[in-house]
């Protein structure tokens, strides 16, 4: 009888394990867009989280997301890469890879790689202080 009540436990101590493992990750929506915190008019989906922004790189100004539910073997979502070019920047294909991808927009250039569960976007440094520099004269 002890024994019989053991098992269901585990049982059923195994099936909740498992709902609980299942919903712990899911694919993210890309329903809402916001601006990036190093370019305001490159969209990142608003349930994407960043600690900080990173600026420690010599060569690019770079933000890191987390984005649980993103695999880079997947490349950037289609959802995404719609959304991408719906406010206005264009693909640079010849610089892209499967899960990388380099987009201009007004002469500002933006590097986007994709990894599991996080992306990041980045801006080379001495082109954007450039092209800063040629708006304000």
């Amino acid at each position: 009888m002890k024994q019989t009540r053991i098992i269901k436990i585990l049982i059923f101590s195994c099936i909740v394990a498992l709902i609980l493992a299942g919903c712990g990750t899911k694919a993210p929506s890309w329903d809402a867009f916001e601006g990036a915190l190093n370019e305001k008019n490159f969209p990142v989906p608003q349930e994407a989280y960043s600690p900080d922004q990173t600026t420690t790189n010599v060569a690019m100004d770079y933000v890191r997301y987390s984005l649980p539910g993103l695999k880079e073997k997947n490349g950037i979502p289609e959802e995404y890469m719609d959304t991408i070019k719906a406010w206005g920047w264009v693909e640079q294909e010849e610089e892209n890879t499967d899960s990388s991808g380099v987009f201009q927009k007004d002469g500002v250039t933006v590097h986007l790689t994709v990894h599991d569960d996080y992306f990041i976007v980045m801006i080379p440094k001495e082109k954007k202080a450039l092209i800063k520099g040629l708006k304000t004269k």
